[in-house]
């Protein structure tokens, strides 16, 4: 009860930050995504500070991604012209040219980390970030979407710890369960059914249903790669940041992950 509690508490301050900034407007939640993904990149990065083949230092890749990421979000707030998104792509090659000069034994290893960080955490960010751009009236999309996935954490912790009996996924993450699965599920599908029906009644549950049905499985799925990433480098948590959760990317595995899909359904609803 006293885990619940600490969770619950982090988490109920985690999500009200989010929320306020999302809502307050772009720049704050530009402003707070940019801290979440250097500290995100901070403690991907520090995933193998003691790994005896991979050798990589967080410092110079998280400024390159953080500079990739803010000319992103430049562009998508059109502060930036056209040409200057162009420059992400010389910042991702010189980001591979730094194995160069650090002579170590396996430069392709350290190169696939770089590359993954890049792919796992500052794409998902970018995403949100234009998630969080796109508003029906007073309702950011964004805000929803989170919600969703939030009560998929949410329920399927407390489903998979009163009622789990039968392991999910047992070689990653020994504590899932199906039961938890299942109940996280529901409560989302039930979410989505408010949110379109009452919340967000332009987009109606024609959208948010669907959306509910994809959330849910990626949110599970988010939370399997992170717990593959760090059950294969023999870590518990990515970080301390927050009591009761770990780190940044114990909280934010799921939305990582989801983000993309959630766009992308977004994109076909809209224009199709």
């Amino acid at each position: 009860m006293n885990d619940i509690l600490l969770r619950s508490l982090t988490g109920g301050i985690f999500v009200a930050t989010v929320i306020f900034s999302i809502w307050y407007g772009p720049y704050t939640t530009v402003g707070l995504f940019t801290v979440l993904l250097a500290l995100s990149l901070m403690e991907f990065y520090r995933f193998f500070k003691k790994h005896e083949i991979i050798s990589v230092r967080w410092y110079f890749p998280t400024v390159i991604n953080l500079v990739i990421y803010g000319l992103t979000v430049g562009f998508m707030l059109e502060l930036l012209p056209l040409p200057f998104i162009a420059l992400v792509f010389p910042l991702l090659f010189i980001l591979m040219l730094t194995e160069l000069w650090r002579k170590q034994k396996h430069p392709m290893l350290n190169l696939g980390i770089h590359s993954l960080a890049s792919l796992y955490l500052v794409v998902p960010f970018a995403v949100m970030s234009q998630l969080s751009f796109i508003s029906d009236d007073e309702q950011p999309l964004l805000v929803c979407m989170f919600l969703l996935i939030w009560t998929n954490d949410t329920f399927a912790y407390l489903s998979g710890r009163f009622l789990g009996r039968t392991k999910l996924f047992e070689r990653i993450s020994p504590k899932k369960t199906w039961e938890g699965t299942i109940g996280g599920a529901v409560f989302t599908i039930a979410l989505a059914w408010i949110t379109g029906t009452y919340i967000d009644p332009q987009s109606g549950i024609g959208f948010w249903i669907p959306a509910a049905l994809i959330i849910a499985p990626c949110a599970i799925l988010g939370d399997l790669l992170e717990s593959l990433f760090k059950r294969s480098l023999q870590v518990k948590d990515s970080g301390k940041i927050m009591p009761g959760h770990g780190g940044i990317l114990d909280r934010f595995d799921a939305a990582l992950f989801t983000a993309p899909f959630f766009l992308c359904w977004w994109l076909f609803y809209v224009y199709f």
